[in-house]
This record gives C-alpha cells, structure tokens and sequence, in this order.
C-alpha cells in the first residue's frame, strides 16, 4: 500500500513538472514587450495570431483596439480571413473560463506596426 502511495505521489509531481516546463517560455516572457511578426485571424469566435518563426498560436487580446478596427477596414467576405501582422505585444497567461482551451497562451497587442493582406513568402506560408 506504501508503494501505492509514493508511487502516485511521484506521478502527480512528475506531471506537474513536464506541465511547468511546457509553460517557462511564456512565464519567462510574460510582461516584457517584444515585436512579433505572423498570421491574425479575427472572427465572432476567435481572435487567433500564428507566430511565422515560432509556429505557436495564441489568442489575441487587443488592448488598444487598432487591431481588430485595421482588419475590419479590409472588409472581408467571410470572418477569419489571415493577414500578416507586425506588432508590439506581451504574452500572458489564458484566463480558461474565457478563451478556447486550445490556446493556453494570450499576446496582448499594445502597438499595430503593420498590417497587410499580402503574406509574405517565407515561413508563413
């Protein structure tokens, strides 16, 4: 029954390990404004960025609300139309109750540097 026990034990610290590094490279960035370039979608549902040199997606939060207005001026037909954006931006943690569970992670934009319909060649393609 002992070896059940720190058995168990040793599994709940040992998942709790491999989540806590899956998480470092946010926590290390988290506040610290950095300039990332890659695809944003935007839609009723989702608000969703793709970093070109990482390939990590994140949910989009826009604090400044020049995003999400710089993207409804493209006037798509159909929501969810990627563009390739340029921004100033902090990653913080996803509040789960309400962002998508597939997005443990959201970029908070605080500054537009770019925004185009045209995707550049290169590893956002």
């Amino acid at each position: 029954m002992n070896l059940f026990k720190n058995s168990v034990v040793l599994l709940v610290l040992f998942t709790g390990v491999i989540l806590a590094c899956n998480r470092k490279d946010v926590e290390e960035t988290a506040g610290t404004t950095r300039v990332v370039k890659g695809l944003y979608s935007y839609g009723p549902e989702i608000k969703s960025f793709t970093d070109c040199d990482e390939g990590r997606e994140y949910w989009v939060a826009d604090s400044a609300k020049t995003l999400e207005l710089a993207y409804s001026n493209f006037n798509f037909e159909k929501p969810y139309e990627p563009v390739y954006i340029e921004v100033e931006c902090h990653l913080i943690k996803s509040d789960s109750l309400i962002v998508s569970a597939d997005f443990d992670s959201t970029m908070v934009v605080t500054k537009v540097l770019k925004i185009t319909k045209d995707i550049p060649d290169g590893p956002c393609n």
